[in-house]
């Protein structure tokens, strides 16, 4: 069986001064580069914590800034790539 993003959903959300993490339904820990998302990056604590989990990925009505949860698999992918 093949599991895609449609199974899998978001449990926890978290950042360090760098990153951005999620930890999946499956287990995964998945993250990406704040610098990335300049909205996110430049916003307060208290901004970057206010978002809402939904089954597309997760969204800061504050800033107007959503990344989906396809993003996090997409750039790990990416990232892996030799050129």
């Amino acid at each position: 069986m093949n599991t895609t993003t449609r199974d899998i959903t978001i449990l926890k959300v978290w950042f360090d001064s760098q990153r951005i993490f999620i930890e999946t339904s499956l287990g995964e820990i998945k993250s990406d580069l704040l610098e990335k998302y300049p909205r996110l990056f430049n916003a307060s604590e208290e901004d970057k914590n206010a978002f809402e989990i939904s089954p597309f990925g997760i969204h800061w009505e504050a800033i107007d800034e959503d990344l989906s949860l396809e993003g996090f698999y997409y750039d790990d992918q990416y990232d892996k790539v030799v050129i």
